[in-house]
């Protein structure tokens, strides 16, 4: 078990250049923790109470609004570390986290992980590229979320996925859902209704196919000049 989480940290480009001295600082300060689907592992407003890092699974940060609409921010995957910003700025956690599958998450404390910056200044080095990469991915969901169409929002999504998680075969580019049509829908900011229309859209223009939780995409050319074009009438 010391092993397995010795590993993830070693895998987590905030600790990749650290010592086994170093790591084994935060091996012994770090806690693991197991979620299920659906289990909440913090809410917006809570104190923060530390770092975390995502040994395994996948995690949704999500800001709900006061109807109970989800829009969800990111989805992290393992490998990655959430909720550095509150543990440098002192605040509460600014969004909700929630694990989207079985996951296993490795907990450190505020205290330690500041310690550890103290001691290593590149690590917060780190913090502040991983936080800047994140305010950049905001800035793009705020502007896709003001200034183009639903059809455009799922496309764009489709495309990202099937770059990213996409396999060749004879019929296409083949992939998996990574959740519900509610939790794609919190995605792209919309309900759950119009993404399940557009899918159906875009699959009789031919561009997919959908299977279950399975998208095909038949033709990747015409989906990248869809989200082009959306984004030119922009």
């Amino acid at each position: 078990m010391a092993s397995a989480r010795y590993a993830s940290l070693k895998q987590i480009p905030l600790f990749a250049d650290l010592s086994e001295t170093e790591l084994n600082f935060l091996l012994e300060r770090a806690v693991a923790l197991n979620y299920q689907p659906g289990q909440t592992i913090f809410v917006e407003g809570d104190p923060c109470e530390g770092l975390y890092v995502i040994q395994s699974g996948q995690v949704k940060i999500f800001k709900t609004s006061h109807n109970g609409r989800e829009q969800i921010l990111t989805i992290e995957r393992a490998g990655a570390s959430i909720a550095e910003l509150p543990v440098f700025d002192g605040g509460d956690y600014p969004a909700s986290a929630a694990a989207l599958t079985k996951s296993t998450l490795l907990h450190v404390r505020k205290k330690d992980f500041q310690e550890l910056c103290l001691a290593h200044p590149q690590v917060a080095l780190k913090v502040v590229k991983v936080v800047g990469s994140r305010l950049r991915t905001m800035v793009d969901l705020i502007d896709e979320l003001s200034f183009s169409s639903v059809r455009h929002r799922l496309a764009a999504l489709l495309l990202r996925l099937a770059k990213t998680e996409g396999k060749k075969t004879e019929d296409g580019i083949r992939f998996h859902l990574p959740s519900t049509n509610q939790e794609l829908a919190a995605q792209i900011g919309t309900v759950r209704e119009l993404v399940s229309r557009n899918l159906g859209r875009l699959q009789t223009m031919g561009m997919i196919r959908v299977h279950g939780k399975t998208v095909i995409v038949r033709d990747l050319r015409r989906l990248e000049a869809e989200v082009e074009e959306s984004e030119e009438r922009s």
